[in-house]
C-alpha cells in the first residue's frame, strides 16, 4: 500500500472518539495495516486490550459515516501541511514513544535533517515566570546549543519558553515550538511576533488541527511531543506544580537524559529542579561545554529504522538515568531492633473534580489507562493530565506499560 492510501486511515482512525494514540499503536501491530483495522469485524477488534464494549460501539456508528478517501481531501484543504506515521518524513524520535500523535500538523520551514534524527533535539522548558536567574542560564544554553548545531525545542509559552526560542534564533540556530492549539492559532497573543519568527527560522507543530483554539487539557499532552522529539530534555526554572515537570516525567519514561538547572533551596522557582536532581537528572553547571560534550555524546539513532517501529512499546530504544547507587557495605553482626514508631497516615489533599473522579477509580493494583478512561467516561487527555498531576502530588505511581495505581 503506498504511504498516501495508509496515511488517510490514520487520518480516519484520528477522527473516532475514545480511539487515542495507543490504542491506535496496538491497532497497527495487531492488523499490521490500518486499513486492515479499518475494515475488520468487531469480533475482531474485540481481541484487541482496551476494545471494550463502549469502544466497540464508538467504532461502529462512526466508521459507518466516514469515508477515508473524501476525509483526507477534505481535510488537506484546511490543514495541508501534516504527517503521519506512514510518511517517510515523521519525526524519527517520535516513533520511539508509546504513544506518537496520528497526526502531526507543521508550519514553517521544514528541515528533514531534523526529522530523521541526523540533527539533534534538545528540549528546553520551565515556568512562565522565571527569575533573572533563570533568564540568564536560559539565554546562554540556547545560545551554546545553536551555535553548536543543535536545535532547540520548547512550548512557546511565557517565560523560559519565549527566552529559549528568541536566543536560539538570535544564535543563528533553528527552533520548533509546540503548541497546544492548532498551528495557525497564537497563544499567548503577545507571542504573535516570536510567532512570526519562528516561522522563518524553524516550525510550529500540533497535534491539533487548524483553529483549535487553546484548552487546558491540552498543554499536558503537547509536553510528551516535547520530550518524545527531543533527545534531552532541560528544565531550567520550575516550581513544584510546574508543567515542565509533566515534561521531564514524559522525558524519563521516553528514556531521554533529563537535566535541571540548580537554584537555592529557598526559591520557589528551583524546586522542581532541586527534586529531579535528587532524583537522579544531571546537573547543569557553569562548564557549559561539559554540558555540550554529554550531549553531544548521546547515540545518533539508526537512521534506517523500518517505517513503523518493530521494537515492542515496552522495551525502551535508550537507558534511563538512575541516581548511583552506594556501595553495598560489609555484613554486621545484626543488632536487635528497635521498634520504630508507625508514623502518622497523612488525610489526602482536597482534589478538583476531575482528579477525585480519576483517583477514585484507582486502587493498589494496577489498572491500564484504557480502563480508566472508559470508568471515567473523561476525555483521554483530560484523563492523562490528571494522572500526572496526581503523580507529582506522590498519590499515584505509574508502571510499565501505562498502568497506574493508587499509592
Amino acid at each position: 500500500m503506498s504511504t498516501i492510501e495508509e496515511r488517510k486511515y490514520w487520518l480516519a482512525w484520528s477522527q473516532i472518539s475514545g480511539i487515542g494514540p495507543i490504542l491506535l499503536q496496538r491497532l497497527h501491530q495487531h492488523f499490521g495495516k490500518l486499513e486492515n483495522a479499518w475494515k475488520a469485524s468487531p469480533a475482531e477488534l474485540r481481541k484487541i486490550e482496551g476494545f471494550g464494549f463502549q469502544t466497540l460501539e464508538k467504532v461502529v456508528q462512526q466508521r459507518s459515516r466516514i469515508n477515508p478517501e473524501q476525509l483526507l481531501i477534505q481535510h488537506q484543504q484546511i490543514n495541508p501541511n501534516f504527517w503521519t506515521p506512514a510518511d517517510l518524513e515523521y519525526p524519527q524520535l517520535l516513533r520511539e514513544i508509546p504513544t506518537p500523535p496520528a497526526i502531526l500538523y507543521y508550519r514553517g520551514e521544514v528541515d528533514l535533517q531534523e526529522n530523521s534524527g541526523k540533527k539533534p533535539l534538545v528540549g528546553i522548558v520551565g515556568t512562565r515566570k522565571p527569575t533573572e536567574y533563570g533568564i540568564k542560564w536560559t539565554r546562554q544554553i540556547s545560545t551554546a546549543l545553536a551555535k553548536n548545531g543543535f536545535t532547540v525545542v520548547s512550548g512557546m509559552a511565557e517565560g523560559i519558553d519565549t527566552e529559549s526560542h528568541t536566543a536560539a534564533m538570535k544564535a543563528g540556530g533553528r527552533t520548533i515550538a509546540v503548541v497546544g492549539t492548532g498551528v495557525d492559532v497564537i497563544y499567548p497573543v503577545k507571542n504573535k511576533d516570536l510567532y512570526q519568527q519562528i516561522l522563518k527560522s524553524g516550525i510550529v507543530i500540533s497535534e491539533y488541527p487548524a483553529k483549535t483554539t487553546p484548552n487546558r487539557t491540552h498543554f499536558p499532552r503537547r509536553n510528551r511531543i516535547i520530550a518524545g522529539l527531543s533527545r534531552a530534555v532541560l528544565v531550567m526554572e520550575a516550581g513544584t506544580k510546574s508543567g515542565a515537570l509533566i515534561t521531564a516525567t514524559y522525558a524519563n519514561e521516553f528514556c531521554r537524559d533529563v537535566y535541571a538547572l540548580p537554584g537555592r533551596v529557598d526559591d520557589e522557582p528551583s524546586q522542581g529542579c532541586l527534586k529531579l536532581i535528587s532524583q537522579g537528572a544531571g546537573l547543569i553547571n557553569q562548564q557549559l561545554n561539559e554540558l555540550l560534550i554529554m550531549l553531544g555524546a548521546i547515540p545518533q539513532i539508526d537512521v534506517e529504522t523500518p517505517l513503523f517501529n518493530s521494537v515492542p512499546l515496552s522495551q525502551p530504544t535508550q537507558t534511563k538515568l538512575e541516581t548511583p547507587k552506594p556501595e553495598t557495605p560489609k555484613p554486621e553482626t545484626p543488632k536487635p531492633e528497635t521498634p520504630k514508631p508507625e508514623t502518622p497516615k497523612l488525610e489526602t489533599p482536597k482534589l478538583e473534580p476531575e482528579l477525585q473522579k480519576v483517583i477514585d477509580i484507582l486502587t493498589v493494583e494496577s489498572l491500564p489507562f484504557d480502563f480508566i478512561v472508559q470508568k471515567t467516561g473523561m476525555d483521554a487527555g483530560l484523563v492523562s493530565s490528571s494522572l500526572l498531576q496526581l503523580e507529582l502530588m506522590g498519590l499515584v505511581s505509574q508502571l510499565p506499560g501505562m498502568r497506574y495505581q493508587k499509592i
